[in-house]
């Protein structure tokens, strides 16, 4: 009762009126003056998922610092981050802090980061406190959802959502630090892995992801608003879109698409993305054993000057450089041939010389030039 108590008077702390949807000339204003936009979605080495990234006893700003660098000297100038509503109700003021000395560390090496408040992927059931440590040879198997399930489902605790959402995005509303604000990630994912499915999950989501926006709208951030569209075929018909997607579409100042496939399909897909006149970023891309690689995806993303932000970064905890289909066959007997995810290894050497050169290579050039070898 207490912390809905201290929920509620944050809430009533901000402006009621949300700041308008970006239009299209101010939404291309914003991105014209961005470097080309390249990066990763990026949890640190040690850590197994969002909540022990940022936890106090876990936090560890050598291994960002160490791996920032490494990034530094690739060219990216962007990391997608998550955070994580449990974070921020047992910790606000430590979880501030720690961001404060993240984005110190990544202005240090020149990336601006995108935070992604929520998350509809894996465990449904999210703890606070340590984490259990990852399965041998399955793909992110500490990853929890964000809201989880029981929170999802329950209104009368989205008090807390609220303010958790209000306070981090005016907290680094007017922050030159902060790329962009990603709401929530893949909201109409049913969850993956071996978890059982949220009942109801997407028409609960559906009515609480424009909620979402409109706070982090009245924040009144500098920086814009986006949450991507993930499945099916035609994201340039509005009539083919389900609730959720119509809000992600319609809500986004900028938009923002996942793609796992191969290049013609990549292709086809960001310029359905590019119909709708606003700028454009791939927020999640590159699975090798999928189709999707740094070779096929990357120089089309970079010549239609889109925003590429592959999967994974340093091979770690997460154990992402493990395939999907881990959590149905474990891969505990040997390695998969090729690496699903990832861009360095442990030690920050290259997974793969020739993926590194590339994006070296294209973060080099000027936006929308691909230059020739």
């Amino acid at each position: 009762m207490k912390r809905l108590i201290a929920a509620a008077l944050i809430v009533a702390a901000f402006p009621a009126d949300a700041r308008d949807l970006w239009t299209k000339p101010q939404a291309a204003k914003w991105y014209a003056a961005q470097p080309w936009l390249v990066g990763s979605n990026y949890t640190p080495a040690t850590a197994i998922n969002q909540l022990e990234m940022w936890q106090a006893p876990t936090f560890d700003p050598a291994t960002i610092d160490g791996e920032f660098a490494a990034a530094q000297g690739l060219g990216m100038t962007t990391m997608r981050v998550f955070l994580h509503n449990l974070l921020w109700e047992n910790d606000a003021a430590g979880l501030k802090a720690r961001m404060n000395i993240f984005l110190d560390i990544a202005a240090k090496h020149h990336i601006k980061p995108v935070f992604v408040l929520f998350d509809s992927c894996w465990d449904p059931n999210p703890v606070a406190g340590p984490q259990r440590p990852p399965i041998p040879g399955v793909h992110n198997s500490g990853w929890v959802q964000a809201p989880g399930a029981a929170r999802l489902a329950d209104a009368t605790q989205y008090p807390k959502l609220e303010a958790y959402v209000r306070d981090i995005v005016s907290t680094f509303a007017h922050d030159r630090r902060v790329l962009a604000w990603d709401v929530w990630n893949e909201p109409n994912n049913g969850g993956g892995g071996n978890y059982g499915p949220t009942p109801d999950k997407t028409k609960l989501v559906a009515g609480l992801l424009g909620q979402v926006f409109d706070w982090a709208e009245a924040a009144d951030p500098d920086q814009p608003l986006t949450s991507g569209v993930w499945i099916g075929d035609h994201w340039d018909r509005i009539e083919t879109l389900d609730a959720v997607e119509k809000i992600q579409i319609a809500r986004s100042d900028v938009l923002s698409f996942h793609d796992y496939n191969w290049p013609e399909k990549f292709a086809e897909r960001a310029r359905q993305m590019l119909s709708y006149e606003r700028p454009v970023l791939c927020t999640e891309y590159m699975a090798r054993g999928a189709g999707s690689t740094f070779d096929g995806s990357l120089p089309i993303g970079k010549k239609l000057n889109i925003g590429m932000i592959n999967w994974g970064f340093v091979d770690g905890r997460t154990q992402t450089r493990l395939p999907w289909d881990s959590w149905k066959k474990p891969y505990t007997y040997a390695e998969p041939q090729v690496w699903f995810h990832e861009v360095l290894r442990a030690d920050l050497t290259p997974y793969r010389m020739a993926e590194t050169d590339l994006i070296r290579r294209l973060a080099a050039a000027p936006k929308s030039v691909v230059p020739v070898r």
